[in-house]
């Protein structure tokens, strides 16, 4: 079985099933070796597939089942609206994962009808957003970002504070959303406190697996 072919068929076996898997029982199912499976993981995890891994008993590596929406019918004023909302958002920074953002307004203002699209582009050019946007980051470490608060896992991050850079082991809890800031409210893994991070200080991430992570 080819790699492309090996890892569609193990995005569709994380859909199917209603419980976890070990990484284990999978290598064995896909005759490969387990550091090959370990690498398949983190390519669906690349191609922004949620695979999480789950504690517990039925636990294991799985698929969030609902990560691919069903069809969603909007009226042409509220495809617009949340266009519109959604650009301003993006422009101004106020919201710190715009990429993804920017993605999904793409795919509705896409399905609008030649006549919504053109309103659309109307109704932009009346809207002006006044004020300074908020501080921004290298776009591939908002990326690594982004998937560890949704998915909950803990990143490593090069940290530029007071006192120069260090690395740091952290999980986000909630991010604040400030005029001209993002916070990052993180429980800080290595030193067992709660600590608070600026996005914009955020030199460099990388998503780490779980000190006692499902094999």
């Amino acid at each position: 079985m080819r790699r492309t072919e090996r890892l569609f068929a193990l995005s569709e076996a994380l859909r199917a099933r209603r419980t976890g898997i070990t990484a284990e029982a999978l290598a064995e199912r896909f005759n490969v070796s387990l550091r090959t499976m370990y690498r398949d993981l983190e390519s669906l995890r690349a191609a922004s597939l949620p695979v999480h891994a789950e504690r517990g008993r039925g636990g294991g590596y799985a698929l969030d089942r609902s990560y691919a929406l069903p069809p969603v019918n909007f009226t042409a004023r509220e495809a617009s609206l949340l266009v519109t909302a959604g650009r301003l958002l993006i422009d101004q920074r106020w919201m710190p994962f715009t990429d993804t953002l920017a993605t999904a307004l793409d795919k509705v203002e896409s399905a609008l009808p030649p006549r919504g699209q053109r309103d659309l582009a109307a109704l932009r050019r009346s809207l002006s957003f006044v004020g300074v946007p908020a501080r921004s980051c290298e776009p591939e470490v908002r990326e690594v970002i982004e998937s560890a608060w949704i998915e909950q896992r803990p990143l490593r991050i090069c940290y530029d504070g007071a006192r120069g850079e260090a690395d740091r082991t952290v999980r986000i809890r909630s991010v604040v959303m400030e005029r001209t800031e993002t916070l990052l409210n993180c429980d800080d893994l290595d030193k067992g406190e709660a600590r608070q991070f600026k996005l914009h200080k955020v030199m460099a991430a990388r998503l780490v697996e779980e000190a006692s992570s499902v094999s």
